[in-house]
């Protein structure tokens, strides 16, 4: 499978400024974003493509190592100067009118000389020998953590895998993929890919252990006199009932409807803390309700309380 070209996945040249690649994601990330495309997994997949390519172009030093190595520059661990090495070792060698008979010779071991050129001193055993065990640390959508699920991501040096990430996770949490690490000698298995999750945040949503915590824009005539809104969870909105008299900075809660406590099937708690969105500014009729309003306060200082006065 061929290496993504992040440039393309932007629609951008490989010339373009930081301000160019920024400006491009924020218009594709909100085309695609999963909360303006509810159950549209093509646009969930699109979404993490480009914020993949965003996270390696917006980085300096990640978007010089893929302009010069490709994907293979993004794996963990990887060393420039070696890799320059073995390139130009590996160019004078072809062009050496020995390289032919030199590359066929049996006495010569080409992974001893390689060894030699980039440090190592360790023969390989012959014989099937296990791969050896891998890391990474890939970007993982914040509903997708959740939620859990199967995604579809970019591991730097392997190309797109598909894994499946536990509910309930949180940055930091390892997933184990069998066989997907560096390839065995002589036949042997496959090491393992031991990848670490780091959870993009979410536009709204903000997080604390398996509890979600939501702030709800609600307009004055909500709060005053009660109502039935729709509040976004994770698994699609649900309808919340706001009681009459309530104020501005009231929280309520939704219960089970947060996020799963990992390795169990419990979940956590949505607390929505209501918002009071005020009408236009501008609009002249709020000037009339605003004196109305005032008596209302009765004299009432509603900012005592930040100077520690009762």
């Amino acid at each position: 499978m061929a290496d993504p070209d992040l440039y393309a996945t932007l629609g951008v040249a490989r010339t373009a400024t930081p301000d160019e690649i920024r400006k491009a994601y924020r218009k594709l990330a909100r085309k695609h974003h999963p909360d303006v495309n509810p159950g549209d997994r093509k646009a969930e997949e699109r979404f993490k493509e480009i914020s993949f390519a965003y996270e390696v172009l917006s980085d300096k030093d990640k978007r010089a190592r893929y302009d010069e190595f490709g994907m293979q520059g993004l794996a963990d661990g990887f060393d420039p100067a070696q890799a320059r090495e073995y390139a130009r070792w590996s160019q004078g060698a072809r062009r050496s009118p020995s390289f032919e008979s030199f590359s066929s010779n049996a006495d010569i071991d080409l992974e001893d000389l390689l060894g030699g050129l980039f440090g190592g001193s360790a023969r390989r055993p012959r014989g099937p020998a296990r791969g050896a065990d891998a890391e990474g640390e890939i970007e993982v959508d914040f509903l997708d953590a959740v939620r859990g699920g199967e995604v579809r991501v970019q591991v730097g040096g392997r190309g797109a895998l598909r894994i499946k990430v536990p509910p309930g996770s949180e940055t930091g949490t390892k997933i184990r993929l069998a066989g997907q690490g560096d390839s065995g000698a002589q036949g042997g298995p496959a090491g393992d890919l031991f990848l670490s999750l780091r959870v993009r945040p979410h536009p709204f949503f903000r997080r604390e252990g398996s509890d979600l915590h939501l702030d709800l824009p609600v307009t004055i005539p909500e709060l005053v006199h009660g109502a039935s809104v729709e509040v976004p969870t994770p698994d699609g909105p649900v309808t919340m009932k706001i009681p009459a008299h309530s104020a501005s900075g009231r929280v309520l809660r939704l219960r089970g409807k947060g996020a799963a406590k990992l390795g169990t099937s419990e979940r956590g708690d949505i607390y929505v803390r209501l918002v009071a969105e005020l009408p236009d500014p501008a609009d002249p009729r709020l000037d009339a309700i605003a004196k109305e309003l005032e008596p209302l306060y009765g004299g009432r200082d509603v900012r005592a309380r930040l100077r520690g006065e009762s």
